[in-house]
């Protein structure tokens, strides 16, 4: 479905009662909310949870820009985490961020504590950047003809290979199957790829203020993950009060399917 969230057009989809305990899920940079599949989020349901699940502004069925011209700034990105709680008359959630969403996701238990039941953060980081906080070295492709459905689909498919653990066989069927669905769905897949990072505002380094968090944290990190290293997670778990880190074995900058059995675990007994 797609709701006016604050005034924007965003695409939101839920899974199980609204009388349930909520668990908002964010995607990260450029993600659509296809990467958080429809079988994890009915397994989720299925534990007893209202499960929230949205396209970020250029992805899916929200509100399309043209390509580096986003039309809005990254203060309003992360705002639309509340505005679709809001939209749907949920006055608090478990949050569930993953990469950017991750960022979104401390951002919202910082600003509006209140809306927070619990926080997860997965493959996501409070300081990159920092100089014990080196960001991991990925040499990307050069940029496909947008214009070519199949080329753009080849070529988010091996941009994902780019970022998954060198020590598990990539699901190269798995990965195009969520590719194409996104695809399919999204206005501008050239936005998508590009606004995100084209946005102006934000808060700047909020790490500081990571003692600040005082809702019951879970931090979920690949062992392998090349973007954020596992110090990135192993930071966050140190900083924020009693937080509790659960290393991903055998995975990247990723959530595949291999690990639902694991995060499942986690994220019920964390929501419980």
């Amino acid at each position: 479905m797609v709701l006016d969230v604050r005034g924007v057009r965003l695409g939101v989809s839920t899974f199980g009662s609204a009388s349930a305990p909520a668990v908002l899920l964010i995607g990260g940079a450029g993600a659509s909310m296809d990467w958080w599949e429809p079988g994890f989020c009915a397994r989720l349901a299925a534990a007893g949870r209202f499960v929230i699940r949205y396209d970020h502004r250029d992805t899916g069925e929200s509100v399309s820009h043209p390509p580096g011209e986003p039309g809005y700034t990254s203060d309003e990105l992360f705002a639309d985490a509340a505005g679709v709680l809001d939209a749907l008359g949920v006055g608090r959630a478990h949050v569930v961020g993953i990469s950017m969403g991750g960022a979104i996701a401390q951002l919202l238990a910082l600003g509006e504590p209140a809306l927070l039941r619990t926080l997860t953060l997965m493959s996501t980081s409070g300081g990159a950047g920092d100089a014990d906080l080196p960001m991991g070295r990925i040499e990307w492709l050069a940029e496909p003809d947008w214009t070519d459905r199949a080329a753009v689909i080849d070529y988010q498919v091996a941009s994902q290979r780019l970022v998954t653990s060198p020590t598990r066989p990539f699901d190269e069927a798995a990965v195009r199957e969520v590719v194409t669905i996104a695809y399919d769905r999204t206005t501008s897949p050239e936005s998508a790829a590009k606004n995100h990072y084209a946005t102006k505002g934000g808060e700047g380094s909020w790490r500081s203020r990571l003692p600040e968090i005082t809702v019951p944290t879970l931090v979920l990190h690949g062992t392998e993950d090349p973007m954020f290293p596992l110090i990135h997670g192993e930071a966050l778990a140190r900083e924020i009060p009693d937080a509790r880190l659960v290393p991903l074995p055998h995975t990247g900058h990723e959530f595949p399917l291999e690990n639902w059995p694991l995060v499942l675990d986690e994220l019920v007994k964390h929501t419980a």
